[in-house]
């Protein structure tokens, strides 16, 4: 298997790794000194397009992108014959390039964030379910063969991790040329010097000095809200960074903008560089696509018609590998019993094993799980809303309250749902309602303006800000918004809650007044994909506490770019409520949010 893989510019510094394995930094630094600083060794297949380079028990293949000034390096160990290895390189090299063209042409190169491990999990589950490794028939001899003090078990383990961003030297020095390099790229801290060292900023205002006591000598009364610049001008914000359309979405015929599946996106990037590279890799085969499932059950030999005593052993292989992936015991469960019902009796060809009908029955099973039994188009829901064909009827705005517990992502998923409606044209209100948390309103306030900004830009939509301040009744000023939005002709409101505890009865009590007084469309709770089992527990008390006839309506899953396995708690939650999964935000920035995709959860799932 693959046992890191690093992404550097030519100077030497770190973008971005990933490691499933301790691999001594001595490894990579091998490669840079003795190819790229040295020249001092004759790598083998020097002339091809991925050469490769021996130090110790491992084989390195990398490519080098001049126009970028970048290096792309596989580490693996030789006695694994990966025949992916180049694919793999090729496509993350094209990956990499596509989506951070702009910030690696950039003079922050050097100290800008590549949230990249989405798109390089999904290469390596597709590239490694396509080949096996083979066992290479030689053994490695001499100096390939020999131990390394500093990573041998006998002496401690392999050595403390690098420093971010830096290649470390033998003994976990930085190279001065590491040092020097990223010396040179990384830009001036973010704060003012002049004010670090005690000096006023000219124009701007006075510092204050605070005694023994933790109380300032200077304090006039004033608020201490820097959300905005001192003298009130707007313009002096910095700019917000645009998002293109292509990247996260597209318009249909009619004009309305949806979003894309994540599932979807990365197919997307590798067509566009290369047209060979977007044949369907999908064999209808478990042992294509579903080589950790598949391999459970492949020992049941066809011919013969499948009984409960065939599928036993595999079945409980299999629950234990969906538990490995943060699904609950009782999804588990279920999916199980969902495949044993579909295989059980099914009689497979001779000499075939159940592999086409595990991957048909899982997919049956899981796709029973996660498709809603209610509508998922929200915009057909909004439009019919406030475009009411009843004269009688008085348009009025549609509502959507988000919440979840503390830390989620609901103020964040919130402003790219409003990003999401403004591309669609709505008036959208937001509505700031956690009036508990300290900085929950200056932290929209912020959303708001930089969501004006974008949409004066792009010319789509209005928003806007409605707030009262701290210390006020949720319920009150959430009624209050959805009356102001109706008087101003605002078509959605997007309501924002303070966070709260799943089993915290006195805060979660709250809820019932709240939906009552408000009165959303929709409830949409926020949970994170790194929860795990216990997101089950949240949903299920979110879910009850609005009261009787009022239950949440879907799920924003945040922070799906922070986990591998982020499927099972999809999974997790849906079964345990029978709500729908609507949006998954994938990253910081407005544009990074997406549909949920069954088939690409189904394939994630089952590797």
């Amino acid at each position: 298997m693959l046992e890191a893989f690093e992404i550097l510019t030519t100077s030497g510094v770190v973008l971005w790794s990933k490691s499933y394995a301790p691999v001594g930094a001595h490894i990579i630094n091998s490669l840079i000194n003795d190819v790229f600083i040295e020249e001092k060794v004759q790598i083998q297949a020097a002339n091809a397009a991925y050469p490769v380079y021996k130090k110790e028990k491992y084989t390195l293949k990398w490519k080098k992108v001049k126009e970028f000034n970048l290096i792309f390096v596989a580490v693996y160990q030789s006695l694994l014959h990966l025949g992916w290895i180049d694919k793999l390189l090729d496509n993350i090299s094209t990956l990499f390039i596509d989506i951070y063209k702009d910030q690696l042409r950039s003079t922050r190169v050097r100290v800008v964030e590549y949230p990249f491990d989405k798109y390089f999990e999904q290469q390596v589950k597709e590239l490694e379910d396509n080949s096996a490794p083979i066992n290479s028939e030689g053994v490695v001899t001499g100096a390939e063969n020999k131990k390394d003090p500093l990573v041998s078990s006998e002496h401690g383990g392999p050595p403390p991790p690098s420093v971010p961003g830096l290649i470390q030297g033998p003994g976990g020095r930085v190279s001065r040329r590491a040092r020097k390099a990223a010396n040179a790229g990384a830009n001036v801290s973010s704060g003012d010097e002049s004010i670090r060292k005690g000096k006023t900023p000219k124009g701007g205002k006075k510092m204050r000095k605070w005694d023994a006591d933790g109380y300032a000598d200077e304090d006039d009364g004033t608020v201490l809200d820097y959300s905005a610049p001192a003298d009130g001008d707007e313009a002096a914000a910095p700019a917000v960074e645009a998002v293109a359309q292509d990247s996260w979405g597209h318009r249909t015929g009619k004009g309305q903008f949806v979003l894309k599946d994540l599932g979807d996106e990365v197919h997307s990037i590798l067509e566009n560089a290369d047209s060979e590279k977007a044949k369907n890799r999908a064999t209808g085969i478990v042992g294509s696509g579903f080589n950790a499932i598949g391999g459970l059950f492949r020992n049941i030999v066809g011919g013969k018609v499948l009984t409960e005593s065939d599928l036993e052993k595999p079945l409980k292989a299999m629950e234990d590998h969906l538990l490995k992936k943060n699904v609950a015991r009782e999804a588990a469960v279920r999916l199980c019993d969902g495949v044993q019902r579909e295989l059980v009796g099914k009689k497979t060809g001779n000499f075939q094993s159940v592999d086409a009908a595990l991957r048909q029955a899982m997919e049956s099973s899981l796709r029973k799980i996660l498709t809603p039994t209610s509508s998922l188009d929200l915009l057909r829901e909004i439009d019919t809303v406030t475009s009411p064909t009843s004269k009688q009827q008085s348009p009025r705005p549609y509502v959507i309250s988000i919440v979840g517990v503390n830390g989620v992502g609901k103020s964040t998923n919130l402003g790219k749902i409003c990003y999401f409606l403004l591309q669609n044209n709505y008036r959208v209100l937001i509505a700031a309602c956690d009036t508990f948390r300290s900085g929950a309103v200056e932290q929209l306030r912020v959303h708001a303006r930089n969501l004006k900004e974008l949409s004066a830009r792009e010319n789509v939509g209005q928003v806007e800000l409605y707030e009262k301040g701290y210390g006020k009744d949720a319920a009150n000023v959430a009624k209050d918004a959805v009356e102001y939005g109706a008087a101003n002709k605002f078509d959605v409101v997007l309501i924002d809650t303070a966070g709260r505890r799943h089993n915290d009865q006195r805060l979660m009590s709250s809820l019932e007044k709240f939906g009552k007084f408000a009165k959303p469309d929709k409830i949409f709770m926020v949970g994170e994909a790194l929860v795990g089992t216990d997101s089950v527990m949240q949903a299920r008390n979110f879910n009850q506490a609005f009261g009787t006839g009022r239950n949440l309506d879907g799920f924003i899953i945040s922070k799906c770019d922070t986990v591998g396995d982020m499927v099972g708690t999809l999974v997790s939650m849906v079964h345990a409520t029978g709500i729908p999964i609507v949006f998954l935000g994938v990253g910081q920035h407005y544009g990074d949010l997406r549909g949920l995709s069954v088939p690409w959860a189904v394939n994630l799932l089952m590797k």
